[in-house]
């Protein structure tokens, strides 16, 4: 029996690879060799089917950033490794799983961000406040405005229109742009950490 989480993965694996525009219903069903009758008894069209798997994939991000805080030593490697893996993703995934839901499901993306609590922008604030009470970061920086300066930083590294890829490299932006917005906020004491582990922001894929 196919259920609703096997859907849900199977529809993902589908929207993120090819792009929303292109998967249909009938194609979710055939590659699940099932029925329109079993999807719909779970979803009422495709619009809540990608909710859920939108909700599932920020939940999976949510949970791996998580873990990279979690096992760092510093605020200044766990940002790293999170610049990693986010350089990562955005390779493993089509431009279109994105840019389709922006274009035809403009709504939909703030929508399953603010139902899974606002992960990013929260966890960003609880990298700030842990590098001002580590002494990395300067004690007087606005977190909040920091949070959000960071999430547009990142959001910019992934744009393909604004910054092409075969004229801007990732590490290129990122040294352009995140390492010395990093080295700003920091004290002295966080810059010579920055220094010394500047190689996890060279991101190889």
């Amino acid at each position: 029996m196919v259920t609703r989480e096997r859907i849900i993965e199977k529809a993902t694996e589908l929207f993120t690879k090819h792009g929303v525009k292109t998967i249909t219903i009938d194609r979710i069903v055939k590659e699940l060799h099932t029925s329109k009758r079993t999807i719909y008894n779970y979803f009422s069209d495709k619009i809540s089917l990608l909710r859920a798997c939108l909700d599932v994939y920020n939940q999976k991000v949510a949970g791996e950033n998580e873990e990279i805080i979690d096992t760092s030593e510093n605020v200044l490697e766990a940002m790293g490794h999170l610049h990693q893996k986010i350089v990562r993703r955005s390779h493993s995934v089509n431009p279109n799983f994105f840019g389709d839901i922006i274009r035809y499901y403009p709504d939909l993306l703030h929508e399953s961000y603010e139902a899974n609590g606002n992960f990013a922008h929260n966890q960003l604030l609880r990298l700030a406040a842990w590098g001002i009470e580590d002494g990395i970061f300067d004690k007087d920086l606005d977190i909040e405005v920091v949070g959000k300066t960071v999430l547009t930083m990142l959001k910019m590294l992934k744009d393909n229109k604004l910054f092409p890829v075969e004229e801007y490299s990732k590490e290129r932006l990122t040294f352009g742009i995140l390492v010395p917005y990093l080295r700003g906020l920091c004290t002295e004491k966080g810059r010579e950490i920055l220094h010394v582990q500047e190689e996890l922001y060279r991101v190889t894929v």
